[in-house]
């Protein structure tokens, strides 16, 4: 039997409210233990244990969180404690953390994030049946060498194309584009594919070090954005901008200006979309070769932030940002 260890950070799969129609509730508040013995059959899928790594909203996410999990996992799996690890998580940022451990975590073995969009004491939780699935996907072969996924509602996510969609609908997660790397569903599993880029024992990026990852801010355009906003950034110690541009990357006139400024000063500025999905493309409107400015073919803003945060961390100069964007 496998063995798949949980690595609890709280979130709304384990929140709590006051009554079970309440739209209201704590995150984080039950402990792991309380939501593995929540799941009838879980230990006919795996040899299951857990750990209540961090009991947080996941909106309190951050860096160091992140690459505190990446270092347990790796070292979990390097130490032959676990052939899979399932992370349940709160649903806000679980495509930020789930993309940084796709970068960071060393092993082929499964990592599977999970959680929910109903509090744990809410009628007709979603969370018990999202654990059960994420760990049977977390204690299966075929998992392997896929990177880190989310499942949630029958659905298997590539960690680095899934998005959260809508603020309160069950069915929120969705992967633009790519699609669905499969489905999980009362413990079956079918995959539809594989990442096709780079990610865990392909990544050249780690978790490693105790110097905390370089200030990267995501600036969100819009008809009449102010380009000192640009410039503020700059001050304030940013190494790297991501612009969540309009269409195709796009930035008012001034906000290109205060742009190619902050490229002359030593930033990285990468070129994203607000837009929720398709690719952002080098000298359609804008001359990114004279200008100095790096696309995010197709990544969101946020995990663009991600990406140039340890491209900046590894000191990669601005064409092997470039060339990262296009390979991961």
């Amino acid at each position: 039997m496998a063995r798949v260890h949980i690595l609890a950070t709280g979130g709304t799969i384990a929140g709590q409210g006051a009554t079970d129609t309440s739209s209201a509730y704590r995150p984080g508040s039950v402990m792991i233990e309380h939501l593995i013995d929540s799941v009838p059959g879980l230990g006919m899928l795996a040899e299951v244990t857990g750990e209540q790594f961090a009991q947080i909203s996941s909106q309190d996410m951050n860096e160091l969180l992140w690459r505190g999990l990446a270092n347990r996992i790796n070292e979990l799996f390097e130490g032959d404690a676990a052939d899979g690890v399932v992370v349940t998580h709160g649903t806000d940022t679980a495509e930020e953390t789930g993309y940084f451990l796709h970068l960071t975590v060393t092993s082929a073995r499964p990592v599977v994030l999970t959680g929910s969009m109903r509090p744990a004491t809410s009628l007709s939780a979603d969370g018990p049946l999202n654990l059960y699935n994420a760990v049977s996907v977390a204690a299966d072969r075929d998992a392997c060498d896929r990177g880190v996924m989310l499942a949630i509602n029958d659905d298997l996510h590539s960690a680095r194309d899934v998005t959260k969609s809508s603020t309160t609908d069950v069915q929120t997660f969705i992967s633009p584009g790519p699609g669905l790397l499969g489905t999980a569903r009362l413990g079956r599993i079918r995959y539809f594919r594989r990442p096709m880029r780079r990610h865990t024992t392909q990544s050249g990026f780690s978790a490693n070090g105790e110097r905390r990852l370089p200030r990267v801010d995501v600036l969100f355009s819009h008809a009449g954005m102010h380009a000192d906003l640009v410039r503020s950034s700059v001050a304030l110690g940013a190494r790297g901008i991501v612009i969540a541009g309009v269409g195709n990357g796009n930035v008012p006139g001034p906000v290109v200006n205060s742009l190619a400024e902050a490229v002359r000063s030593g930033v990285i500025v990468v070129r994203a979309t607000r837009v929720g999905s398709g690719d952002v493309e080098r000298g359609v409107e804008l001359d990114d070769d004279d200008l100095g400015f790096v696309v995010a073919d197709q990544l969101s803003p946020q995990k663009s932030r991600i990406l140039l945060q340890l491209c900046l961390a590894h000191e990669l100069d601005r064409k092997a940002v470039q060339d990262a964007f296009y390979q991961y």
